[in-house]
């Protein structure tokens, strides 16, 4: 999740390095959104209700982990890295959410269309147009990018690779 550290410039080396830091957010993601229905699914079903499919979490975690990437690129929330590092992570994980939710609803409303529905239809099908649960779900979803920018943010105060030796290198 560091970062910062030396990212080489072309080739197969460069899309190696892309790879792992996709497959390192979408891990997290998959391991947060698979806790959330793990969770839901023991609900539901001590009412008897379907429990929810882990591959929908998948795919999700896939999708938003390269938004997330797309976001990273494009330097957002990166205003105020600067900034003592607690506004730093609160901002950056707020502006990410922004976007998460912005993408999700276009996928939603995209979706919709593919299948015939109008946008009003499409939005009104996100949580089943339960206001609550859509702010629970950017609740929960903000509580799960908190750790992942504080990560990177202490990465990025550490320097270049020294959270990743800390965490990963022998003591």
């Amino acid at each position: 999740m560091e970062a910062d550290h030396q990212q080489p410039r072309f080739g197969w080396q460069r899309l190696a390095h892309e790879f792992e830091e996709y497959a390192i957010v979408a891990a997290y993601l998959y391991v947060c959104f698979g806790a959330i229905l793990l969770y839901k699914g023991s609900v539901l079903e001590d009412h008897g209700i379907a429990v929810p499919y882990y591959g929908v979490g998948l795919a999700k975690a896939l999708i938003l982990g390269k938004f997330m990437l797309i976001g990273q690129a494009f330097h957002l929330g990166e205003r105020y890295r600067k900034r003592p590092l607690i506004v730093a992570v609160l901002f950056q994980s707020a502006i990410f959410l922004v976007m998460l939710a912005a993408l999700t609803y276009g996928e939603e409303i995209l979706v919709g269309a593919m299948r015939g529905r109008t946008v009003a239809q499409s939005i009104a099908d996100i949580a089943n147009g339960k206001w609550q649960e859509i702010a629970a779900t950017c609740f929960l979803l903000w509580l799960i990018l908190l750790p992942y920018f504080g990560v990177r943010q202490i990465g990025r105060a550490l320097g270049d690779g020294v959270l990743r030796r800390m965490l990963f290198g022998r003591r």
